[in-house]
């Protein structure tokens, strides 16, 4: 049995409680043990709702959790991902991993000494169309990914590339196989917050370029990426859950709807987690991948703020 407990249940923590307890009713090997959040009343709230315990400090539920979602700010996740290491409970960490490189570094090396698992929560990865794009894959030359949100006052502690961006930058280096960035442009704003609100950074690989887009103060919601590649391009809409490939015909370009099994993101995130756990392997995201997305993010960052007067 896998007792797991959820730290912090807001917007998105409430999620992996509901979910840990769907999981619960569908495998029988898990458990929703706990929830924590600095807010009692709000813990006691998602507790009684999915019948497990609920407590103000993280800490005090170590004796009756084996492993936890970690789903705070992400100025927390450093601080609350190593009190958990040093507990020896396997963990996921909501994205980024961390806020600086060192902090990430750091994390690794105690996991790895505590024998702990790590995995961070991209979730686009367990998105089907991600899945079943991979095979339609020959060589992309050019890769677009945009990702727009209205303001919802959700995720401002950080800048846009690291609440947004850094889940297509996770999938365009999952995509390129690792392959190096050998050169970044960025540019970016302020508009609503201290941080950046909106960015735009070009991206060179070898053999690749990439064009990624990033909003939290657009007038409507979009997630796609488009790869580019020799006589043919693949529109993926994650929101809709969609692929479409074009392809060349002779002089002419035509079309096709790629049927996806829609699954929820979240749902496989967590229950990959869990099968993680149980066999005791690497996580498809773990925490080496998350610091490399988290690096390119922060290096996007940076090039924005120097060009701010």
């Amino acid at each position: 049995m896998i007792n797991v407990g959820v730290i912090g249940v807001g917007y998105l923590g409430q999620h992996h409680a509901r979910i840990f307890s769907e999981l619960a009713r569908e495998c029988g090997h898990i458990r929703l043990a706990a929830v924590a959040d600095t807010d009692k009343a709000r813990a006691a709230e998602i507790a009684q709702q999915y019948g497990c315990e609920a407590f103000g400090d993280y800490r005090d539920a170590f004796g009756a959790v084996d492993a936890f979602s970690i789903v705070t700010p992400t100025t927390l996740h450093y601080k609350i991902a190593m009190d958990c290491i040093e507990a020896g409970k396997d963990i996921l960490i909501e994205k980024p991993i961390t806020t600086t490189i060192e902090e990430a570094d750091e994390l690794i090396r105690a996991s790895g000494n505590a024998g702990v698992l790590i995995q961070i929560g991209h979730l686009e990865r367990f998105n089907p169309v991600i899945t079943a794009v991979q095979p339609l894959l020959d060589a992309p030359t050019f890769i677009e990914a945009e990702r727009l949100s209205p303001f919802q006052g959700r995720g401002i502690d950080v800048d846009i590339t690291i609440d947004l961006m850094i889940h297509d930058i996770d999938i365009v280096l999952s995509l390129l196989d690792g392959k190096p960035v050998s050169g970044i442009r960025a540019a970016g704003t302020r508009v609503l917050t201290g941080n950046i609100d909106f960015a735009k950074a070009w991206l060179e690989f070898d053999g690749t370029h990439a064009l990624f887009t990033a909003s939290r103060i657009s007038s409507g919601k979009s997630r796609k990426l488009t790869i580019f590649q020799e006589e043919s391009y693949l529109v993926v809409d994650y929101q809709d859950m969609e692929i479409k490939r074009f392809f060349r015909d002779g002089d002419t370009i035509r079309h096709e709807s790629m049927s996806v099994v829609r699954k929820e993101p979240l749902k496989e995130e967590l229950r990959d987690f869990m099968e993680c756990i149980g066999k005791r392997s690497r996580p498809r995201v773990c925490a080496i991948k998350g610091r490399n997305a988290l690096k390119v993010a922060l290096q996007i960052g940076e090039q924005i703020k120097q060009g701010w007067v």
